[in-house]
């Protein structure tokens, strides 16, 4: 079993370490085009026409990659802090969010370093992109995102036509203009992929993050006298919040 000085020293690496991490991770969630995938086909009206090789662009980052490495980073930090307050206290309480025990008998000291990540956590949510509504959105399980639906646009070229505007007679020569017009010689048929969540689903995560720091907040005030020594948070904590399991 570890010494207490030996946890608060481990402890401070490890926050130095998840708050870098943390940072990135949040500088990657403001990068929209990360999030943003394309498949563009083009094809030609007749065997004749110019033709275009594909254009794509894949998903390189979404949501859930973003949710599992933050998830995984705080996980450790989380465990080794509650290890540390867990042993400084015996002031708990239960952490009840409506009707359901997130949390059993946690330490006072526990419950305001929890208070803190949780304002981290929404502010890590709030900036989480969405789904643009001017699209139809379905997901797409060979793109691991979601994919809109099929738009197709018109390739044009510009093609030379003459107006005759004067036929020719036995004095003067025909008064022709040149003018140019523009020909359909193909369309584009495009599909947008994304990595954001629909917004639906964000709000769904802020109110859960909301909840369950009002709880904390409730059961810091009425915490009862309890010893634990071995703790495991994370593991529930972050079930709850984005219902994933943490290897």
């Amino acid at each position: 079993m570890s010494k207490l000085n030996q946890i608060i020293a481990v402890a401070n690496g490890k926050k130095t370490k998840t708050t870098r991490e943390i940072t990135e991770a949040y500088k990657k969630v403001q990068k929209a085009a990360l999030f943003d995938g394309i498949s563009r086909t083009y094809q030609p009206v007749d065997d004749e026409g110019e033709t275009f090789p594909p254009e794509k662009k894949n998903v390189q980052y979404s949501v859930s990659d973003a949710i599992e490495e933050v998830s995984k980073s705080l996980s450790g930090l989380f465990d080794i802090v509650a290890t540390q307050d867990w042993a400084n206290t015996k002031a708990t309480a239960d952490i009840v969010v409506d009707g359901q025990t997130v949390l059993s008998d946690v330490p006072v000291t526990y419950m305001l370093f929890l208070e803190k990540q949780l304002q981290d956590i929404q502010a890590f949510v709030s900036s989480l992109p969405v789904l643009d509504p001017a699209e139809s959105w379905q997901w797409s399980d060979a793109g691991n995102c979601y994919a809109s639906e099929v738009t197709q646009t018109n390739k044009t070229k510009k093609v030379l036509r003459n107006h005759v505007k004067a036929e020719a007679t036995e004095h003067h020569p025909a008064q022709v203009e040149t003018y140019s017009e523009d020909v359909v010689v193909g369309k584009w048929n495009t599909i947008k992929f994304s990595g954001a969540i629909p917004a639906t689903e964000k709000t769904a995560l802020l109110e859960r993050v909301g909840r369950l720091s009002d709880a904390v907040k409730f059961a810091r005030e009425t915490a009862n006298m309890s010893e634990v020594e071995k703790i495991d948070v994370s593991g529930p904590l972050f079930k709850y919040l984005f219902n994933t399991t943490l290897n």
